[in-house]
């Protein structure tokens, strides 16, 4: 059987884990812990693995927890230690592995269906966060050491691309929200860190204007003119980009009074203490718990 194969209706899972159909579909709704393929008539159909990420989450409510902070904890399982923790994790590395082999192999087919899987397995932001961000960071890492090809870089990083693309835009913003210009900082054409920032904005309701590759001052100023944003966030992943988009920073500061500014990216990330201090009121971190800080101080 295909790990991705749905084999249990509702009401087998039901009797199975001790739980009304009812609350299994208020938790797919509300938290989107899962997902699972529906059969031609419509009906849930759930795989082994689904089984086993519902065992953890009644165990954690047994234990105590709200299903919120257990679902919490399916984000972040390294919060708390475990075999069902290391488990979720262990499956998130596995499927991570899985897809880095497919993409080297220019597999897009197979890297497809493994995604497919992960996202029918966890939440969007756990899928997102957990492993197309690593996927992101070992491509760059493997292509930067020479340990793969630019043809290889090329294609795993267009893959990736359009994936957080297609899901970014499949949601809708919220009109009580400030708008938000996202953009790579001058010299820079990493794109693909910039895109998981925008699908987290764009998670929460934001709308925002994505430009992708850097672009001169002049056009930005031209862009924030017209839209008017409550953000604008630049990032920059090469270090030799840095000290530009930190003037950029400054001089759209000085002429853009009202305008949040922040700033991420390896380089920005990777500063040091005391240079960082200097500009720390931009950085807007390197993970989802940094980047809410950020954002709840500039919305207070």
């Amino acid at each position: 059987m295909g790990q991705g194969e749905g084999i249990y209706n509702i009401k087998a899972v039901s009797k199975m884990l001790g739980i009304q159909p009812g609350t299994l579909r208020a938790w797919e709704r509300r938290y989107k812990i899962i997902a699972p393929p529906r059969s031609e008539a419509g009906h849930r159909l759930y795989t082994d693995e689904h089984i086993k990420v519902l065992r953890w989450l009644i165990s954690k409510v047994n234990q105590g927890f709200t299903i919120s902070q257990a679902a919490a904890l399916l984000e972040n399982p390294d919060d708390e230690t475990g075999d069902e923790n290391a488990a979720v994790k262990d499956k998130a590395e596995e499927l991570g592995d899985r897809i880095f082999r497919a993409l080297m192999s220019f597999n897009e087919m197979e890297a497809n269906e493994l995604l497919n899987q992960a996202f029918s397995l966890f939440t969007i932001d756990k899928t997102v966060m957990g492993i197309l961000g690593p996927l992101l960071v070992r491509v760059g890492a493997q292509w930067e050491k020479g340990e793969i090809t630019t043809a290889h870089e090329h294609f795993a990083s267009s893959f990736l691309r359009t994936r957080i693309e297609n899901l970014s835009y499949s949601f809708l913003h919220h009109s009580l929200l400030p708008k938000a210009v996202a953009v790579c900082g001058p010299g820079e054409r990493h794109q693909l860190g910039l895109l998981i920032f925008t699908l987290f904005l764009r998670r929460k309701g934001f709308e925002v204007i994505y430009l992708g590759e850097s672009l001169a001052d002049q056009d930005i100023e031209v862009v924030i003119d017209t839209v008017k944003p409550k953000f604008l966030f630049l990032s920059c992943t090469m270090e030799s980009n840095l000290s530009a988009a930190i003037d950029t920073i400054a001089g759209l500061t000085l002429k853009y009074a009202s305008l949040s500014i922040g700033l991420g990216g390896a380089a920005a990330d990777s500063l040091p203490a005391e240079k960082k201090k200097a500009i720390s009121g931009h950085i807007v971190g390197s993970g989802k718990s940094e980047w809410e800080d950020w954002l709840k101080k500039q919305m207070d």
